[in-house]
């Protein structure tokens, strides 16, 4: 079964500014997503809001691909890319804002 995959515009512009390498890894392992949308090195996250969506994160080296799993809908969505650190995920409440009537 795959998921179809989207990534906010925001999250768009954030991976043409990784660095070669990295944007290549990253790209890669979000087209990954529509197959295995909980691959091991991803670890759930607690959301800040009430949501029915999954909230998850993706550590690739020093870099955090933050998305979310909609079972019900089989979309998983990228809501953001980040370095950690110094990315301390203090804006989780508005990367998930109005995310349920996005595309899911």
């Amino acid at each position: 079964m795959s998921y179809r995959v989207w990534i906010k515009d925001e999250a768009k512009e954030e991976i043409k500014q990784l660095p070669g390498h990295m944007r290549q890894r990253v790209r890669g392992a979000i087209r990954d997503l529509s197959l295995e949308p909980r691959p091991h090195e991803s670890q759930p996250m607690k959301s800040p809001i009430a949501t029915e969506l999954e909230l998850r994160r993706l550590r690739l080296d020093r870099w955090r691909v933050i998305y979310v799993v909609d079972e019900h809908a089989q979309e998983v969505g990228v809501l953001a890319v980040r370095k950690r650190p110094p990315y301390d995920y203090s804006d989780l409440p508005s990367l998930l804002a109005g995310i349920e009537d996005q595309s899911m």
